[in-house]
């Protein structure tokens, strides 16, 4: 059985840059969207073209470069907006227009000092008016995360009718729990006349860690698109991580539930957004961290030596990364060492392996972490004649 297809947007360049301190040059920007279209996004969020100049310029030169993705302007539900970003998207191959406004109770008394019936009437106008310049218009529902459903439902109603092709469903405040947000999903999937001519789409915050865990709930309840970025970089705590959920798809196929990301490409997409953005990546991070697929303790160690599926879910291979790294520390065992020792050239028996390890106890406990370069000095300690090595 074939699976459904999950389209990845990826708005590292538009909600991503807006992390304080990582703003990219065009170049910079330039570069990462080549790499994104490459990876196989579906849609690249080129950034909010009336926001700046610059991002005016970024959009434009993207729409230019791209050649698979759906490229796509952000705009408020503000007629200049939508103008500019038409005219930045002009010579994209396919290009789509983001216009939205706030929808929850809380946005539309204090943000917008206005009704829900004027609401509804801004967000067809502004859909109305995206879909004279380009076919694909996808609406944004701001808040929707603390919306009543009900209103929520009545607002995607009138933007599908409008001719809105993608309904954008953001807890932007990071604020559902999964079952919550997944329910959502459900009912404008089942209440919403005309959804049929719409894809739903998520785009969670991480405010409180459940990014990744809602959009998922949103897939498995009926949305067939997920805003996310590499990294999971995005304002406050970030967004949904494009490489946690392009995987966890991937590593559960009872879902039905795949994209067309190349997956080998995730490791160095990550590290190459990282250094671009001067943004770390945490070393736990799921999928691309330094120590997703490293192991110190010594039990951990002789399973994955035995086998690897012991302790790793994921070959490391399947998203670039070479192997799995086996550190030595001091919780480390005897088959750690013995694997370490054989890399280096020394392939040890049982006897000596006894002898180097005691050794390399003392050694470990006072160095953080053993090294290969470190591993002869081991071996010197224990008596071991270093020449029947070589």
């Amino acid at each position: 059985m074939s699976k459904d297809k999950v389209q990845i947007f990826d708005t590292t360049l538009r909600d991503g840059e807006q992390v304080p301190g990582c703003k990219l040059d065009a170049e910079q920007k330039l570069v990462i969207a080549e790499r994104l279209d490459e990876l196989g996004v579906d849609i690249i969020e080129a950034g909010f073209p009336i926001s700046s100049p610059g991002d005016f310029k970024s959009v434009a030169e993207i729409s230019d470069l791209v050649k698979n993705a759906s490229v796509c302007g952000l705009t408020r539900a503000v007629k200049k907006d939508i103008e500019v970003a038409a005219e930045a998207l002009k010579t994209a191959k396919k290009p789509r227009i983001h216009t939205g406004i706030g929808t929850s109770d809380s946005h539309i008394k204090y943000k917008f000092n206005s009704t829900r019936e004027e609401i509804i009437e801004r967000a067809i106008s502004a859909v109305s008016y995206a879909k004279t310049f380009v076919e694909d218009v996808e609406f944004y529902a701001e808040d929707a995360g603390r919306t009543d459903n009900e209103f929520l439902a009545r607002v995607c109603e009138a933007v599908v009718k409008a001719g809105a092709t993608v309904l954008n469903i953001p807890d932007t405040t990071g604020y559902c729990l999964p079952e919550e947000y997944g329910a959502k999903i459900k009912y404008l999937k089942e209440n919403v006349k005309g959804i049929h001519k719409a894809t739903l789409s998520c785009h969670c915050h991480n405010d409180l860690g459940l990014a990744t865990a809602n959009s998922i709930a949103g897939v498995i309840n009926g949305a067939r698109q997920i805003e996310c970025t590499i990294n999971g970089i995005g304002e406050r705590a970030g967004n949904t991580s494009l490489e946690e959920v392009v995987m966890i798809m991937r590593q559960h196929p009872s879902l039905n539930l795949d994209t067309n990301i190349n997956s080998k490409l995730l490791y160095d997409t990550s590290r190459m957004v990282s250094e671009k953005m001067g943004m770390i990546v945490q070393p736990n991070k799921a999928i691309v961290g330094a120590n997703a697929f490293a192991h110190s303790s010594g039990i951990h160690q002789d399973g994955v030596i035995k086998n690897r599926e012991t302790y790793e879910i994921i070959d490391p291979a399947d998203v670039g990364v070479n192997e799995s790294s086996i550190v030595l520390t001091a919780r480390s065992g005897r088959a750690a060492l013995a694997y370490r020792a054989k890399i280096v050239g020394y392939e040890l028996t049982k006897v000596q392996l006894d002898h180097a390890y005691q050794e390399f106890l003392k050694f470990a406990d006072l160095h953080k972490e053993i090294t290969d370069e470190d591993i002869p000095k081991i071996m010197e300690a224990a008596n071991l004649d270093l020449a029947s090595f070589s």
